[in-house]
């Protein structure tokens, strides 16, 4: 069964050189994209290297991935792939007490 491809990526090991408008840049080619957002440390507000593409399509967001993975961009081997969803965290807050 072939795995589902979701509209966002998530692009890792981004050089720190790497802006949103670049990695923008970057995968527009591919398609119409939504957001391009790369991840900053809360307190420098430096790139982490890694961020999050979304595009428009799940096919544009497939070719963006075929075609990026492992390729080198500024200088740094990047790779793509489907974003995973990421679920609320639940609090069970009952307790069993005797």
């Amino acid at each position: 069964m072939a795995k589902r491809i979701t509209t966002q990526l998530f692009v890792s090991r981004l050089s720190a050189y790497t802006t949103d408008q670049s990695l923008r840049q970057l995968f527009s080619p591919f398609g119409q994209i939504t957001e391009a957002r790369l991840i900053r440390d809360q307190q420098t507000q430096r790139p982490k290297g890694f961020g999050f593409i979304t595009f428009k399509s799940e096919d544009d967001a497939h070719k963006a991935l075929k075609a990026l993975n492992g390729k080198i961009v500024d200088g740094r081997l990047i790779f793509v792939e489907p974003a995973k969803e990421v679920e609320a965290p639940t609090t069970n807050m009952t307790t069993n007490k005797a």
